[in-house]
């Protein structure tokens, strides 16, 4: 993906929801009521809201480009954060890392168990919201080559 950016900026808003999203689904019951919110950093939750105005603009900026793709809705925060319910089968993926490769480019990893394609709009959503200016994917790749990204990190 594309960042509107500095790429370490960028990766630490990307990081903040997802990482808030995974520790939910280690630590909560998921049951009908609304799951708590304040891991989640203001931003996220004002532009996964009904007055997403007060959200900066980059987050603006993406919920417009993601409005952009088609089929895709908006997400709201409840309905993100249930993806991350250890039975909840709709999402796609489970471990995940992401690299900066570029001046401006970011890739984000996840393991899909091997399928070419799994449910990632939760994670389109916040690439997007997190400042991306366009997203590509999903991709199979083999783990050396993440583990090969990653052995470049500073």
């Amino acid at each position: 993906m594309t960042t509107a950016g500095d790429p370490a900026s960028y990766l630490e808003r990307l990081r903040e929801p997802v990482e808030a999203g995974l520790r939910l689904g280690l630590t909560e019951e998921f049951c009908d009521d609304d799951l708590p919110t304040d891991e989640l950093p203001d931003w996220f939750i004002d532009v996964s809201g009904d007055r997403f105005e007060g959200a900066p603009d980059f987050a603006q900026l993406g919920r417009e480009r993601h409005s952009k793709l088609r089929g895709s809705g908006n997400w709201r925060v409840q309905g993100w954060l249930f993806r991350f319910a250890p039975d909840d089968e709709t999402r796609g993926w489970a471990w995940w890392d992401a690299t900066v490769v570029g001046k401006s480019k970011v890739r984000i990893w996840v393991d899909s168990w091997g399928e070419s394609f799994f449910g990632c709009g939760d994670l389109r959503w916040v690439a997007f919201t997190a400042g991306a200016r366009d997203v590509d994917g999903p991709r199979l790749a083999r783990p050396e080559e993440w583990a090969a990204e990653i052995a470049g990190r500073p």
